[in-house]
Parts: C-alpha cells; sequence; structure tokens
C-alpha cells in the first residue's frame, strides 16, 4: 500500500495520472517544487471560478497549484478510502499541520513577491474544492483558512 505522506509515494501517483502541481508541502512543512511556475500544471481541470469565467476549464494555464499531503474527513475521502481503512487512521494524521500552514504562508509570500498581480485573498488563493466544487475536496473543512489569513 502506498503511503499517503510519502513524498514518493505521491509523486509516483502524480505520475500515474497524469496530474502535477507546482508545489507540494509535506507533513513537516517541507516544501518540494514539481513544476517550475512558467510552466503549466496539471492540478486543478475542469472548473470555473464565478469572477474568472474567461478561465472557465482552463484554470491550469492562469495558476500555481499548491497541494500540502493531508487526509480530509472521511466524508470528504470517501471515494479514494472505505470506511474501514479510513477508521483505523490514527487521528494525528487527519487534517493539516502547524508546519505546514507555516510553510504555506512563507511560500504565499514568495509567490506573491514574484508575482505582484496575484492579491492576498479569497480571490485569487482558493482551494481546488471551490474551483471544481462536486468533483474536487481538497483542502476541504478542515483546511483553516485563518491560518493564512482569511
Amino acid at each position: 500500500m502506498l503511503d499517503p505522506y510519502n513524498f514518493q509515494d505521491v509523486y509516483s501517483i502524480f505520475l500515474e495520472y497524469g496530474v502535477s502541481a507546482h508545489y507540494l508541502i509535506g507533513r513537516s512543512g517541507e516544501i518540494y517544487q514539481l513544476v517550475p511556475e512558467e510552466r503549466i500544471a496539471y492540478h486543478a481541470g475542469v472548473g470555473v471560478l464565478p469572477y474568472f469565467t474567461k478561465h472557465r476549464n482552463n484554470l491550469n494555464q492562469y495558476s500555481i497549484g499548491i497541494e500540502m499531503l493531508a487526509i480530509g474527513t472521511k466524508e470528504e475521502m470517501a471515494e479514494m478510502v472505505n470506511e474501514e481503512d479510513y477508521n483505523s487512521i490514527n487521528p494525528s494524521f487527519i487534517g493539516y499541520t502547524e508546519a505546514q500552514y507555516k510553510s504555506l504562508n512563507l511560500l504565499l509570500d514568495n509567490i506573491m513577491t514574484r508575482n505582484p498581480s496575484i492579491q492576498r485573498n479569497r480571490k485569487f488563493i482558493v482551494g481546488h474544492d471551490e474551483y471544481a466544487t462536486g468533483r474536487k475536496t481538497d483542502p476541504g473543512s478542515l483546511f483553516d483558512w485563518a491560518k493564512i489569513g482569511f
């Protein structure tokens, strides 16, 4: 069985499914750059944001994708993990870590310094679940937006 928090295992899954992200943040706050920002990463897929409708189903070309290694609620994970397996997960492995929030804040600050057109607000910083409602569940209900200033 693949380890959902092992970078190499997660990277293998990305390769198998043909998806990518610019950055991935591990449980201890380590930041991996997977795709240079000037290249397209395939993380968003089909979806739309109400205030960026011109990017409908095309957000990959106009965004910087950040993934965080985390396990969501039982309901959010239902399509990926059966109930018995989910119930066997140590509760400390569910949700996000303080180290991840710290690294995410540092990464966002760094990205916005280099890309002044990106604003630090909920119009520009969104979850996959907001862009692809009903198709994606991350970052999910366990993500604390207040820990990144919202």
